[in-house]
């Protein structure tokens, strides 16, 4: 779709389940009725691949695009952050398959075979070429322009298989592209032989190493045919001879050279051990001592401590989550030792859906790499973000699983442990800590935690909630108890205003910038920041550093840059739009909060970040904010949170 025929969806998405007159889009567009009547016809081809989409037209009343706010929500992002579809898919199968050519090529190939090749113009190859560059970037690798001979992708053989590996990533698909280069029968092959692998040494990769591994030696093995052979130094090839990994890599590739007449140097074998070193089990107890013990053990340590200070939960409480760490760090750490690369193809949607945690993790991991040899990228602290917060979820629910309670019954102690029996046969979420006379209640209470109190008479300044039940704890007080528990359960309610809104003033908002770069808009909010007081002058860095750490978008063209919580002197939200979408690390970028916000209230901080979330879940309300210019109506959008 055109500029035009896109900018008409957004006025059908902002007044969806509503009619709307072809008059009245004729004079937002300023074109003819013909041309919109035309355009609609455009636009109905393309909603067809969302279930609840329609458009309804009906003489006299006009137009009407029907849609549920699920599908609203995946047409913009589709149509205004990544594309349209058709078009879409068209650049990213051009992509993904120029960099395969570039990155399998022994030889130059040039912009205009490309272009005869892909049937676009040279400029169009081109413009693919700046894009490909600053991915292939990522991998140290670059497209050089040679003078009569074309282009060669320059750097090492290592790093084009890293590449190779993570064309997916490229256009965020799966790896059909990359199998589909190689013969089923290399790919049945191998997947068998490594079955047999496991099977024999009772080994359990998870579903991701198993494929990784597999992957890594159909590369090897087509790359071994093009005599493009990776190096390693000897004595690194020698170090890992005396590893149990290396004897497997040499199984499988002794089965490849047997069956397609091959032969693979011990570089090759070094360098598919690495890959057995780095997969990841299931079970810790088939993951050996191998050197990395220690330095394991003291990352864990550090990451633990320090989320377990941010978020005031005792994480090193839950075995579970210990457990899953050393699974998981145990290959992770062998990848970054061996310089293998680190992916995540969950990346962007867990930096959307944690946000809070994701950036915690991070500045945990800028902590600990000040004082421990390496450095965590932020795809791993993705990873990590998962593991945290399925711990969050088991400590939230162990909980308010049990709730403590104390029996204060006045007719004695049979009659008190006849009612503890009956609660604790009917409620397991409720651990009885004692049965008492009223007298005791107040020394009582001053020794022993409780959540609530169970009494068989009234009482009066309790200080802590009680339900009164009778002796014989009847039907009507099962019922009591049931609602006490279920209200002791429920998470606070937040007062009405939004935090965005708490934060922040009509001074710190910036509608619609002209910076072209984000690292030019962290600095203009910062320093603005800076000259009102808010933050010390060393903000401004702290922020950028963060940034290059990992781009803090959040999704929908939201980014939350922000820097070290020890520079500021007030919290606060600087809010800004930008006339144009900037790059922000892989996204776009139209909505920017700088958030100058202290992490001495955790709440407040998780409540602000929830917000920010559910924002980028409401495309109409982006959109009211992003062509808003005047401040005061621009805050006035954030109300309703």
């Amino acid at each position: 779709m055109n500029d035009r025929q896109q900018e008409m969806v957004g006025i059908l998405l902002r007044h969806s389940n509503r009619f709307l007159l072809v008059k009245d889009i004729t004079e937002e567009l300023n074109c003819s009725e013909k041309t919109v009547r035309n355009d609609l016809k455009v636009i109905e081809a393309e909603l067809k691949g969302y279930s609840s989409a329609a458009l309804v037209r009906k003489p006299g009343l006009g137009v009407c695009l029907e849609v549920d706010e699920n599908d609203k929500s995946k047409i913009y992002r589709d149509l205004y952050i990544n594309g349209t579809k058709e078009n879409r898919m068209e650049e990213e199968d051009r992509l993904i398959e120029i960099a395969f050519e570039l990155l399998m090529s022994p030889s130059a190939v040039t912009v205009g075979e490309l272009a005869a090749e892909f049937y676009v113009s040279k400029s169009v190859i081109k413009k693919d070429l700046d894009l490909l560059g600053n991915w292939l970037g990522s991998f140290d690798l670059t497209v050089e322009t040679k003078q009569r001979i074309g282009l060669t992708l320059e750097g090492t053989e290592k790093d084009k298989r890293s590449a190779l590996a993570r064309l997916p990533e490229l256009v965020n698909t799966n790896n059909d592209f990359i199998k589909n280069q190689f013969s089923p029968h290399e790919i049945s092959s191998i997947t068998a032989w490594m079955r047999d692998l496991q099977k024999k040494y009772a080994l359990s990769f998870t579903d991701e190493s198993f494929e990784r591994i597999v992957l890594h030696s159909l590369l090897m093995l087509k790359r071994t045919k093009l005599q493009q052979f990776i190096a390693m130094p000897d004595e690194e090839v020698e170090s890992l001879k005396g590893h149990k990994e290396y004897r497997w890599a040499g199984e499988l590739l002794d089965r490849m050279e047997q069956a397609f007449s091959i032969r693979f140097p011990d570089s090759e074998r070094a360098y598919l051990t690495l890959h057995f070193l780095g997969g990841k089990f299931l079970q810790m107890n088939e993951v050996e001592s191998d050197g990395t013990d220690e330095l394991l053990s003291k990352v864990i340590t550090a990451m633990v401590n320090s989320l377990s200070r941010t978020h005031a939960v005792h994480f090193n409480h839950d075995e579970e989550l210990l457990e899953g760490l050393r699974v998981h760090l145990h290959s992770t750490l062998n990848r970054l030792k061996h310089g293998l690369p680190v992916s995540n193809v969950m990346l962007q949607e867990i930096k959307k859906m944690y946000p809070y945690l994701f950036d915690q993790i991070l500045f945990a991991i800028e902590e600990m790499n000040q004082t421990l040899p390496l450095e965590i990228p932020e795809e791993e602290a993705a990873y990590l973000t998962l593991h945290f917060q399925a711990s969050l979820e088991r400590l939230k629910n162990k909980h308010l699983a049990v709730k403590k309670a104390v029996i204060v019954c006045h007719m004695g102690i049979g009659m008190s442990q006849l009612l503890r029996t009956k609660i604790e046969r009917k409620f397991q979420t409720v651990q009885v800590e004692d049965c008492i006379a009223h007298s005791e209640l107040q020394a009582f209470l001053k020794r022993r935690a409780v959540d609530f109190i169970i009494s068989t008479i009234s009482l009066e300044a309790a200080g802590k909630p009680y339900i009164v039940v009778s002796p014989l704890f009847d039907k009507v007080d099962e019922e009591r108890l049931v609602e006490m528990v279920s209200q002791l359960g429920k998470a606070p309610q937040s007062s009405g205003k939004s935090m965005i809104l708490s934060c922040t003033d009509p001074f710190l908002v910036f509608p619609h910038l002209q910076e072209t770069n984000r690292y030019e808009i962290i600095k203009k909010l910062s320093l603005d920041l800076f000259r009102k007081g808010y933050v010390e002058k060393e903000y401004t860095e702290s922020a950028m550093i963060r940034e290059r750490l990992a781009a803090t978008t959040v999704g929908a063209g939201i980014a939350i840059p922000h820097g070290n919580p020890k520079y500021i002197r007030q919290s606060v939200i600087a809010i800004g739009t930008l006339t144009e979408p900037v790059e922000w690390g892989a996204e776009k970028v139209s909505l920017v909060f700088l958030l100058a916000v202290r992490d001495d209230k955790q709440e407040k901080v998780k409540r602000l970040f929830r917000e920010i979330s559910l924002l980028s879940e409401d495309p109409d309300r982006i959109q009211s904010v992003l062509k808003e210019k005047d401040r005061l109506q621009l805050l006035s959008k954030f109300n309703g949170f």
